[in-house]
């Protein structure tokens, strides 16, 4: 990965290289009152969520779990219905009757519930409550579908529906591992709306508490020009070396992943940005906008965020949050570390130079200019790691994130910043608030069966005791889970019902889940879906199939490393110090082996890689990522003696490294 000569260079605008913020909601639809009514909503639970995560008790306001989780949705599912459209293409339009109808029933219903929380809990409300519990009970389980529908497609609503309406025949069904207990509509419609597994289960009690604090650290970060800091300091780092103009998108998309894991909202947020200017600088627009998918696609496995299942794995694991922090992070570097490696080794076979060092930014002023959000996230993560008050955390950090905003003359945060942040982080938490309820009627309709139970000890008298059997059912469970439904969503579902397999069989806890995150969201870059790659093929004029397969390979390690942490923990600092940073040295030199394998130069030795090599070192790559000491030492020969073959072949010709060659694109598929 070394410096070449700069390409000719281009202007680079400092002000342009922001990755424009997320649009919070179609345009022409949260205006006038009706922002000010988001605003306002938002600031209202953001304030409630400080304080009931520390227990300030303002006004003396003490609230029960369910009262508090109830008041929330109360605050935010109007949100839904001011900011999302209940039909696609009506963004310019105003609000709707149904809309404010939607409005009104969420307040009037989850009010009531809030009112009688004390009486909910005590009482066995979700059983024994009165008529008109059970009315407002069916209100809420219809405004959640409607609310999931809206925020994460008719599919999912579809599938939340279905399963939510599970338990009135599950005692009839024939099929013996689907049979559990029965209910009658009544009770479950009080079940799902007052019962502690369902709309107000897990996902939602973790939502409520860590989410809210985290999504506000994330929008302020942004809005206060993390984004712009953290593509600045990429280009000053990468942009010089070859092929510089994929390696900074590659790496802000790596910083950027952590306010963000939603795959097709950063593709089409930097795409528009980074892939011209990669194909201007001698990528092909599939390789640009296979690049450009890959790397937003990482942001659902990047800490702290991960696309809200980082906090759902605190809940379904039984982890403190610091602890999928720290295991999550190791093979998201791995991931981005494999697509690095495959950019480089495109960019070195066809002789694309770097950039142009007099047009990037110069790292040390960028770090000097970028030291508040260098602050930020180095207290973000003592404090995570020292206090244990996880969800407290990100509001000390917003905090201080704020008052250098005001007292900083380089950051830009007025009143219009202001208004902007508070509508954005409003309708996130909204929408993701939509999906997570959404998700507990599917969570409420299994758990309240028993039915996720004999689903995971069917699966292992399947199977059998085969771990390697299981896991490959897992993995294409997920994916086809995640072709319809959110990764969120998906990751909900298969946590009670796969995760249990997988432990059963003695795969770690947290590898487990996580394992399940990773394949439940391949199918971002995966054909037929594919929704990323379709989205930057859309931008690049590429071919979405081509450009899918393109982020395919260059996102290979995202489709290998699960299996390799789920039979090594270690790989997910789940072991001794030893084991861990013995697998890290073995997966390292593993993903710098596929990474250059996949793209045919091998960086540690800077040569060309015949297709025979390429097979062989691949070998040795995979096998650097099993358990076993053996394949370690197998996978470190074969590379060894590879780069030992490509050393002397050169010596005795007596030339330096391999020259890059202009090489022909393959042909694209349809």
């Amino acid at each position: 990965m070394t410096s070449q000569n700069p390409a000719p260079p281009r202007p680079v605008d400092d002000e342009t290289t922001q990755p424009a913020a997320p649009a919070a909601a179609p345009p022409g639809r949260v205006t006038g009152w009706w922002r000010v009514a988001v605003g306002v909503l938002t600031v209202a639970g953001i304030a409630l969520s400080i304080n009931q995560v520390f227990f300030l008790e303002f006004a003396g306001l003490t609230l029960l779990d369910n009262s508090y989780m109830y008041l929330m949705l109360g605050l935010f599912l109007p949100v839904v219905f001011i900011a999302v459209p209940a039909r696609k293409g009506e963004g310019p339009r105003p609000i709707a009757w149904y809309d404010v109808v939607g409005m009104a029933a969420s307040v009037a219903a989850t009010a009531y519930f809030a009112w009688h929380g004390e009486d909910i809990e005590l009482y066995g409300w979700e059983f024994m409550g009165p008529p008109v519990s059970a009315a407002l009970g069916f209100v809420l389980w219809g405004l959640v579908l409607e609310v999931l529908r809206r925020t994460a497609g008719l599919i999912v609503a579809i599938l939340a529906a279905v399963v939510s309406l599970y338990p009135l025949v599950a005692g009839v069904i024939p099929v013996p591992f689907l049979q559990g207990v029965s209910y009658d509509l009544v009770t479950l419609a009080k079940v799902h709306a007052m019962g502690g597994e369902s709309i107000l289960g897990l996902p939602m009690s973790t939502a409520s508490t860590l989410l809210v604090g985290f999504l506000c650290f994330a929008t302020i970060l942004q809005f206060t020009g993390g984004a712009e800091f953290f593509h600045r300091l990429a280009s000053a780092l990468f942009g010089r070396f070859r092929g510089g103009t994929a390696k900074v998108p590659i790496a802000s998309s790596a910083t950027l992943g952590m306010m963000s894991g939603a795959p097709v909202t950063n593709v089409l947020t930097t795409g528009p940005m980074t892939i011209p200017a990669m194909v201007r600088s001698g990528f092909s627009p599939r390789m640009a906008a296979g690049v450009e998918a890959t790397a937003s696609s990482g942001g659902s496995i990047t800490p702290p965020i991960m696309g809200t299942a980082a906090f759902l794995m605190v809940s379904f694991a039984g982890v403190p949050y610091t602890e999928v922090l720290i295991a999550a992070t190791i093979p998201a570097i791995f991931y981005f570390l494999g697509i690095f490696v495959q950019v480089d080794g495109y960019a070195a076979r066809r002789g694309l130079a770097g950039e142009d060092p007099a047009t990037l930014p110069k790292v040390l002023p960028s770090l000097l200019r970028g030291w508040p959000y260098l602050i930020s996230l180095g207290l973000l993560t003592v404090l995570l790691l020292t206090t244990g008050s996880e969800a407290q955390v990100p509001y000390w950090v917003v905090l201080l994130l704020i008052v250098i905003a005001i007292l900083n003359p380089n950051i830009r945060f007025g009143p219009r910043q202001w208004g902007e942040a508070i509508v954005s982080v409003g309708t996130t938490i909204a929408t993701l608030f939509g999906i997570i309820a959404g998700v507990g009627l599917i969570l409420g309709g299994l758990s309240a069966t028993g039915v996720a139970l004999s689903i995971s000890r069917d699966l292992i008298a399947a199977v059998g005791e085969n771990t390697i059997l299981i896991l490959i059912t897992g993995a294409a469970a997920c994916f086809v889970l995640g072709m319809g439904l959110t990764i969120s969503a998906a990751y909900v579902f298969l946590a009670i019902v796969m995760v249990p397999a997988l432990t059963a069989l003695g795969i770690d806890t947290i590898a487990a889940h996580l394992f399940v995150i990773y394949w439940a969201g391949v199918s971002y870059i995966t054909p037929p879906v594919g929704l990323a790659a379709i989205a930057a093929a859309s931008i690049a004029g590429a071919k979405p199939m081509a450009t899918s397969l393109e982020a395919m390979k260059l996102g290979a390690v995202k489709y290998l490393i699960p299996f390799g942490f789920a039979l090594n923990p270690a790989l997910v600092a789940q072991d001794s110090i030893g084991a861990i940073a013995a697998s890290l040295a073995a997966a390292l030199l593993g993903v710098l082996a596929l990474g250059s394998a996949l793209s045919g130069w091998f960086v540690l030795v800077e040569a060309r890689l015949d297709a025979a090599s390429r097979v062989a070192l691949a070998a040795g790559g995979l096998l650097l990522l099993a358990p076993s000491g053996w394949a370690w030492a197998a996978g470190t020969a074969i590379i060894l003696l590879l780069a030992a073959g490509h050393l002397v072949a050169r010596r005795r010709r007596g030339s330096s490294p391999d020259a890059p060659q202009q090489e022909a694109e393959p042909a694209p598929a349809a």
